[in-house]
């Protein structure tokens, strides 16, 4: 018989103070994890992929993988956005861009420095 220590579960739901984080086990609302503004930590390379999954047919170019916060992110999306004159957002740190720019896409993160990679179809 296997037996399992405490240890090995996470706290994610507290009846006296509601959800917690399974990051820090601080209240949902106090959480240390997410109120810390470091970018994420990636391998440093920014990856630019094309997906038509669930789109109807239609190609998004997704970014991932910039060492951004979630502000300078939402900037560079913009920008992004004017240069291909279309549309797109950001989610969960992913820049989605509409339509079929990805080589444009490439040469304009090459320019400001990134190392891009082309990823996926």
């Amino acid at each position: 018989m296997t037996t399992r220590r405490s240890d090995d579960y996470r706290l994610v739901y507290s009846s006296e103070q509601g959800r917690i984080c399974p990051g820090c086990g601080q209240p949902a609302g106090k959480c240390a994890c997410r109120t810390s503004k470091a970018p994420p930590v990636g391998d440093g390379i920014v990856r630019v992929g094309r997906e038509t999954k669930g789109r109807g047919g239609k190609s998004v170019i997704t970014i991932s993988g910039l060492p951004l916060d979630e502000e300078k992110l939402k900037t560079l999306a913009g920008e992004l956005k004017r240069r291909c004159g279309t549309g797109g957002t950001v989610k969960d740190g992913v820049i989605e861009i509409q339509g079929e720019h990805r080589d444009l896409l490439v040469g304009e993160l090459e320019k400001r420095g990134y190392r891009v990679k082309k990823a996926g179809g």
